[in-house]
């Protein structure tokens, strides 16, 4: 085999001549056959690692962010193992009786092509003949029409060396015919090929070289966005086969959380404690990097690593600041059970941070209007407002939550809850007129 070596300098490299053939040579296989797949240069090769992996890359640059781009660098050692696998499948001793099969069709083919060229000729002969025969006969005193056959006779027989010239032509590009002898060996060799190629006493060179017997270029083209790349092989003799491969990512992503998760956690820690925050992941079906539910130690350990300020309580709060409902209701001198259901009747307005949180209220004198002491003047118990309304007291809340009625709640005394404003819309038929 032909003295190849290579060297590597500054990560890439290059092809040199045979004066350097004692240093090592490179493991890239499709060194100088590699080409671009998007702009159709040759690729060169570079060694990256302890290991000195083997890769590929294009010299064609792309400016992308003020920076200088490589069209094409990849990694080579699945792309070699793939057109490694695809050479040896060829070689099987499917493939290679498949070739023997392939080589006798052509030479059919070519037998039965060659029998045409050959009733051409006689064809031809035949037609020379006849216009001979027919100048011949033809008394010379018509010289009129002897020049005429004179003239058939000399075409006839032109036509007649050009098919006999095609003839040979065809006959001299027959393919020679493999002899019984012949076959048996190459059968046996996809078996013993295989054993060869992984055996150690075979040297990179003696691959590459392998490669080349069979294979004229490997076009290379990457779709980084897919995480796949497409192989075109140009066999030796025009043969044209194609790999797809998924490319494996040669550093994973490291293990982490989701980003809207730790952006949850961010927005939440401003209001809540860790085991809070928790329990607030845990309802939505939030999980940890490694799949686990959320506890008050695995938040606190993430905000640490995110570098997210733990929640510090206020003392006295901020005006107009939304609070908890324990709060609110101290405020509003109510029980919280009470403040919660008014949060779920919709008489109250809430704000969540996000679904599963506490409810938060902010404190207005809207809403202090809607907690007294003793009822006003024209409100009255929810029963009464029910038959006074004539409807059911679903439809007294649903209309008090769209506001076609008001309501207040009374704090303290036997008229403690609920009180609805009832305003006749016809007045009674003995009522007297204004």
């Amino acid at each position: 085999m032909s003295s190849v070596c290579s060297r590597v300098s500054l990560g890439f490299c290059d092809i040199l001549p045979e004066k350097n053939e004692g240093r090592p040579e490179g493991t890239a296989l499709l060194q100088g056959l590699a080409v671009c797949g998007h702009c159709g240069r040759r690729l060169r090769t570079h060694y990256r690692g302890r290991n000195s992996t083997p890769g590929y890359h294009c010299a064609g640059k792309h400016v992308v962010n003020g920076r200088g781009v490589y069209c094409l660098n990849i990694g080579g050692a699945q792309i070699d193992n793939a057109v490694a696998e695809a050479f040896l499948a060829a070689l099987s001793p499917a493939g290679v009786a498949a070739v023997v099969v392939a080589a006798e069709q052509l030479e059919t083919d070519h037998d039965a092509a060659l029998a045409q060229w050959q009733l051409a000729v006689e064809r031809a002969r035949y037609e020379a003949e006849l216009a001979e025969r027919r100048y011949r006969a033809v008394d010379p005193d018509n010289r009129l029409v002897a020049r005429g056959l004179e003239a058939q006779w000399e075409q006839s027989l032109r036509a007649l060396q050009l098919a006999e010239a095609q003839r040979v032509r065809r006959q001299a590009q027959r393919r020679r015919t493999l002899a019984a002898q012949e076959r048996t060996p190459l059968q046996a060799l996809g078996g013993d090929l295989a054993r060869v190629w992984s055996a150690p006493t075979t040297s990179d060179r003696d691959r590459k070289e392998l490669l080349r017997t069979l294979l004229e270029e490997v076009i290379i083209a990457v779709q980084r966005e897919q995480g796949s790349a497409h192989l075109t092989l140009r066999w030796k003799g025009g043969l044209i086969s194609e790999i797809d491969l998924h490319l494996a990512h040669a550093n994973p992503p490291p293990i982490g959380t989701d980003e809207n998760t730790v952006e949850l956690v961010r927005r939440l820690a401003v209001h809540y404690p860790d085991a809070l925050i928790a329990g607030i992941l845990n309802r939505q079906g939030r999980r940890s990097a490694r799949g686990e539910r959320f506890t008050a130690d695995r938040v606190g350990n993430l905000r640490r690593y995110r570098k997210i300020p733990c929640f510090e309580p206020k003392d006295v709060p901020q005006e107009n600041e939304p609070i908890n409902i324990q709060e609110a209701a101290k405020i509003l001198h109510i029980a919280p059970s009470t403040l919660h259901r008014w949060l779920n009747d919709g008489f109250v307005a809430g704000e969540q941070v996000t679904p599963g949180a506490p409810w938060r209220i902010r404190i207005t004198d809207a809403l202090k209007a809607l907690f007294v002491e003793q009822a006003p003047k024209g409100y009255l118990p929810m029963r009464e407002g029910i038959q006074r309304l004539g409807v059911s007291r679903q439809t007294v809340l649903q209309r008090v939550e769209r506001g076609e009625l008001h309501a207040v709640h009374v704090r303290r005394g036997k008229q403690k809850g609920l009180r609805i404003k009832v305003i006749d819309d016809v007045p009674d038929l003995f009522d007297p007129l204004p």
